[in-house]
């Protein structure tokens, strides 16, 4: 994909003042879709929506721990 494809953006600007944008990080980085939506969220918090999507943030994060290590915890 080119530079373009990533900064192009449908319905606002908010990941366009960014260096890179969060998805070309996301996705050269393999990360993970919960862990991905964590990084946009956090990024566009102060652009877009605010306390929402720190709101959203924090439940992607929710669900991380939650999948990867309550069972952990409940295992020893």
């Amino acid at each position: 994909m080119s530079n373009k494809t990533f900064f192009k953006q449908i319905g606002g600007s908010h990941y366009k003042r960014f260096k890179i944008s969060p998805a070309k990080f996301i996705m050269e980085n393999n990360i993970p879709y919960a862990e991905g939506n964590v990084i946009k969220y956090i990024c566009r918090h102060s652009f877009k929506g605010k306390e929402l999507d720190l709101a959203k943030a924090k439940q992607y994060i929710d669900f991380i721990l939650e999948t990867n290590y309550e069972k952990k915890k409940h295992s020893k």
